[in-house]
């Protein structure tokens, strides 16, 4: 496993693999593909906003976007891996690597119908380093309730 910084070189590797994100939250999120097929992103990486690849194998496997609110404040707004690559704790692992690089302040949301990732993401948090964290149910502006989890790493 390999986790690289989005930069010039390779961000068309991020944007394709956004896509397919996009694409298996779309049931959820009401979205749909524009005429040219793709979907239109809620996070743009750039300023405060941190993106990363997951490498096994030399194949690009999973995406993460991490914003950076403040001095060690951080959100997750995106996190992705692909399908083939997940039910072994790949996914786990790539968010403790982030994790370690980045301590402070966290906050994760999923949107309503996305337990699977509620329930990925509070064993996540659970076991790393048996990290104590709040979840609440909460009104976000862009996508109205969700559940959200905070926690802060030292």
């Amino acid at each position: 496993m390999k986790i690289t910084p989005v930069t010039e070189t390779n961000s068309h590797v991020y944007h394709n693999l956004v896509q397919y994100y996009e694409a298996e939250f779309s049931a959820l999120t009401g979205k749909k593909p524009n005429a040219s097929g793709l979907f239109e992103l809620d996070t743009h990486l750039g300023d405060s906003t941190l993106g990363f690849l997951l490498i096994i194998d030399n194949a690009p496997s999973g995406i993460a976007a991490i914003h950076c609110k403040e001095a060690q404040a951080y959100e997750v707004c995106e996190f992705y891996v692909l399908p083939y690559f997940r039910k072994n704790g790949i996914g786990m692992q790539f968010a403790h690597t982030i994790w370690k690089n980045y301590p402070g302040d966290w906050e994760i949301k999923q949107i309503q119908g996305a337990e699977y990732a509620t329930k990925f993401w509070r064993k996540t948090i659970e076991r790393f380093n048996k990290t104590i964290y709040t979840e609440e149910s909460c009104d976000d502006l862009h996508w109205g309730i969700v559940t959200r989890q905070q926690f802060t790493l030292n």
